[in-house]
């Protein structure tokens, strides 16, 4: 999994993630911590395996940072925005997931990976000529942002702009350089974004304004946006956000698709949960399975943040359930 420094684990769905929390409980084996709550059933032990299943949110704990273009008002043609759409309309999560295994496993390069998905889904077919002059799509430090910033470069070249794609580094970062126009172009995540520039705006202690809903956190973050001079193409179907996987083997012996199903089946002392240290405090982790799907771990471990530590721990039968990012490239569909 490539490196981020994003991870929705803080309230609001801010996913940066910030200082390495305490975990909850005593110590345990093997790194183990004691659970937050008492597990009061059997559970649903460790089962190793070879392929990850991610399962699905249904009661939608998860905010909806779908995949969104990013634009510099004062560069926010039509003709532009069209083409930028033209990605959005192509992409959904299991594409990405598909566009990241080529690149993190198959070790192609985003300009590679993001060139053969534009030809192999005629992303450039039909695309209006625009006035034209130079373009820097910024990217963000890993390689997903990296290979959406090459899509974007293809079909904005085809629609007659010289552009060229430049890593920045994190939102911190980039989000200033859009807004000045340093850089006029960047792939963003929608309820992220929406909360950066709330946060920018009205304090840290902002109410959050993503939502589960995606038509309600793009009406939130056009509107933040267009207070610093921002404006967003249409979100693609692909979300890239927490996600709570199981190997498929764990998934088969158990009949566990869904986060209800596993709140259902697997509450109790055998469940081992395995996350980064701060997910039994973060809402959008352990918190938050607790309280939207009532689901109690027998032991929490701490981990990585949906990295090689946590996906080995899985596959190797240590953990029952871990947190990954949804668009993983080695991730199956659940």
């Amino acid at each position: 999994m490539h490196a981020r420094t994003r991870i929705a684990l803080g309230a609001a769905g801010a996913l940066a993630a910030a200082g390495i929390l305490a975990g909850c409980g005593e110590a345990g084996s093997s790194g183990a911590e004691a659970p937050q709550a008492a597990a009061t059933g059997a559970g649903c032990a460790p089962v190793a395996g070879d392929q990850l299943v991610v399962l699905e949110d249904d009661q939608k704990l998860q905010n909806t940072d779908n995949i969104v273009p990013a634009v510099n008002a004062d560069a926010a043609t039509p003709e532009l925005i069209a083409a930028l759409d033209k990605v959005s309309a192509a992409l959904d999560t299991e594409r990405l997931i598909q566009l990241n295994r080529a690149v993190d496993v198959d070790r192609q390069t985003p300009a590679v990976a993001a060139e053969e998905f534009a030809a192999a889904n005629g992303l450039t077919d039909g695309i209006a000529t625009g006035p034209g002059g130079e373009l820097t799509v910024g990217a963000a430090n890993f390689s997903e942002s990296e290979t959406l910033g090459e899509l974007y470069r293809i079909v904005l070249t085809a629609a007659g702009y010289d552009v060229t794609v430049q890593q920045i580094g994190n939102r911190e970062l980039y989000e200033p350089a859009l807004e000045s126009g340093e850089i006029q172009v960047v792939p963003e995540y929608a309820a992220t974004m929406a909360d950066f520039i709330n946060n920018k705006i009205e304090g840290a202690d902002a109410t959050p304004i993503s939502s589960p809903d995606l038509d309600e956190t793009m009406s939130g973050l056009r509107r933040v946006g267009e207070q610093v001079g921002i404006v967003f193409g249409e979100p693609s179907a692909a979300q890239d956000q927490n996600a709570f996987a199981v190997t498929s083997e764990f998934a088969e012996q158990y009949g566990v698709r869904t986060l209800s199903e596993l709140a259902e089946k697997c509450s109790g002392a055998a469940t081992v949960l395995g996350g980064p240290p701060e997910c039994p405090q973060r809402p959008k982790c352990q918190q938050g399975l607790e309280e939207v799907y009532d689901f109690r771990a027998g032991e929490f471990s701490s981990l990585d943040a949906g990295g090689p530590q946590t996906k080995t721990a899985l596959t190797t039968g240590e953990i029952s359930v871990g947190l990954v990012f949804s668009s993983d490239g080695e991730l199956a569909a659940g």
